[in-house]
């Protein structure tokens, strides 16, 4: 790590796997799992294992703002340290797939968490499928989350403290992975057994899918 260490305070070409288009910002911070940049007036934090190559900027253009008081706490920050910092501000979370999640993180459990958000309610995200996490300042949220029709929801069902356990909990449920990015990704889920998802489709078809390439689960 100390190699990306000698970077803090640089200006920095940061590619992250999932992501399209590199961030370009400023290292600002570093721990032993996460990086963060200050990139387009708003800070960045990607765990380390979704770093694809990071190297100095060649852009000279300095967007970054006097005001640069991060959100969250950056004391010895890591990447679970930073998701429980970040509960109760509006936050941005790219998974990886063609649609962004907007909400708030509610619950930290052993490999995954809960996100509520105002287009799909309460989301379930393991913690390693997250490729990027960005809590958004006031003047980044949207106006319509100042409104009273926009109320904070826990999840029906209890959690469980791993996401296997949770998913047994869904057995029998309607259940849309992935934001329903695929239609293969949606239906009831019927069994999990090791680790192996048995889903029922809407024309009735069975699908297997594994749980390690699950991003988010939802119940519609």
């Amino acid at each position: 790590m100390e190699s990306i260490r000698s970077l803090l305070g640089k200006k920095v070409e940061l590619k992250i796997s999932g992501c399209k288009i590199p961030f370009i910002g400023e290292l600002v911070d570093l721990g032993s799992d996460i990086i963060v940049i200050f990139s387009e007036s708003r800070y960045v934090y990607a765990p380390v294992h979704h770093l694809q190559h990071m190297k100095l900027s060649t852009d000279s253009e300095d967007s970054s703002p006097a005001d640069r008081e991060p959100l969250v706490d950056h004391t010895h920050i890591s990447y679970r340290k930073m998701l429980m910092n970040s509960r109760g501000i509006f936050t941005e979370i790219d998974l990886g797939g063609p649609n962004l999640l907007h909400g708030y993180v509610t619950s930290i459990m052993n490999d995954y968490f809960i996100f509520f958000s105002p287009l799909y309610h309460s989301v379930y995200i393991p913690l390693h499928h997250v490729k990027y996490i960005c809590p958004l300042p006031p003047n980044m949220t949207p106006s319509y989350l100042n409104q009273h029709l926009f109320q904070l929801q826990q999840p029906a069902l209890p959690l469980s403290r791993t996401l296997d356990q949770q998913l047994e909990k869904f057995q029998n449920e309607l259940v849309i992975f992935d934001l329903g990015e695929s239609p293969l990704k949606a239906g009831m889920l019927k069994k999990v057994d090791n680790r192996i998802i048995e889903l029922v489709e809407a024309g009735g078809n069975t699908i297997l899918l594994h749980c390690d390439h699950i991003k988010s689960i939802h119940l519609p």
